[in-house]
């Protein structure tokens, strides 16, 4: 079966020529039917959980954390509706609804805007990737999915019970956990890149065939997916863990320090598995030219040995009426012999010489 992986480019599309800057247009696939809003608004005591289907329906609360999250985002309206309420940039409203963009920090006047990738692995161990766009103010952080996952829901019950420290920190805490919970996820996929590894070289080992190399090259572009998803991610937990953005509090930037180190780990095992991979394509070359040496070897020693014995055959198969011996009783045999004593002779030295 061949496994076909469609790698994103991650350059900017223009859905529409001509389009001023700051145009709201989704650019990407409709991936849910009906977008859903929810709401998580807690402090050190309380914890609110509800869905919302318009930002009116917010009302402030002093001295709380809000975390505004919405799956789908072909809902335009309701997209705009949200920069309003919250005085975002329209050109930050234009990357969320691009979702072919580079994962990414932007620092704007009074919020930061992050583009990750969130990986996914389906049932038949195919990767796709999801764009999750930031955006972090003071005490306020949304999140913009393409659809709905469950890569959050342990983060959401940890809210519910008041577990650990992040009803105890701020909205730049929850920003930190929110791309924890990402890049875990793909730690979870390399995992499972790892074992098809394994198999495959079990496979080129045991068997090499033309589908163990589409294998091979199968897994090769699924890195490439990963390096492309993941390699910005290092600028992006570099910029978060040296404190440049004042959204971040101090007691907060160690958690991102620890973030880079978990996006240098993902990094150091996706190249490792590309380095992986490009030896395992030249061991199955090598293999298969030693298969076709192999090959070559034997027919050039069959081709050798029946050199001298096609000469004699075809000296002796001139139609000319008189050659020596063409009467003698014990020619037929003594053709033979000849015939015979060279052929093991030619194996004797082959023997010798050690090319059999």
């Amino acid at each position: 079966m061949k496994h076909i992986v469609q790698i994103p480019s991650f350059l900017k599309t223009i859905s529409k020529k001509g389009a001023a800057p700051g145009t709201l247009t989704h650019v990407g696939l409709q991936k849910v039917k009906k977008t859903h809003l929810g709401i998580f608004r807690y402090g050190k005591n309380d914890c609110e959980e509800k869905q919302i289907t318009k930002t009116k329906d917010l009302q402030e609360k002093p001295n709380t954390v809000l975390w505004l999250n919405l799956d789908g985002l072909h809902d335009i309206a309701l997209i705009e509706e949200i920069g309003t309420r919250f005085a975002l940039h329209t050109l930050l409203l234009e990357d969320i609804l691009n979702t072919g963009q580079r994962p990414k920090i932007e620092e704007y006047d009074d919020c930061i805007f992050i583009v990750l990738k969130m990986l996914h692995v389906t049932g038949d161990m195919q990767f796709s990737l999801e764009q999750v766009s930031l955006v972090l103010k003071d005490h306020l952080v949304i999140s913009f999915h393409e659809q709905p996952q469950d890569v959050f829901d342990p983060m959401r019950e940890r809210l519910r019970k008041g577990q650990g420290k992040i009803r105890q920190l701020g909205a730049d805490y929850l920003m930190y956990r929110i791309m924890d919970s990402i890049i875990d996820g793909y730690f979870s996929g390399l995992e499972h890149i790892g074992d098809r590894i394994e198999e495959v070289e079990k496979q080129l080992i045991d068997k090499p065939s033309d589908a163990v190399i589409q294998k091979i090259y199968s897994l090769r572009q699924q890195m490439l997916f990963l390096r492309k998803a993941v390699h910005p991610l290092r600028d992006v937990a570099n910029q978060l863990q040296h404190g440049e953005c004042d959204a971040i509090q101090e007691n907060t930037a160690m958690y991102f320090r620890d973030l880079y180190d978990h996006t240098i780990q993902v990094i150091d095992a996706v190249d490792t598995y590309r380095d992986i991979l490009s030896n395992m394509l030249d061991n199955y070359l090598s293999l298969m030219s030693h298969r076709m040496n192999s090959v070559m070897k034997v027919l050039t020693i069959v081709g050798t040995i029946f050199i001298p014995l096609t000469f004699i055959a075809g000296i002796y198969g001139m139609n000319f009426r008189y050659m020596p011996e063409l009467e003698w009783a014990w020619g037929y045999p003594a053709v033979w012999g000849v015939m015979l004593t060279l052929t093991l002779t030619m194996l004797g030295v082959m023997k010798w010489k050690k090319w059999l």
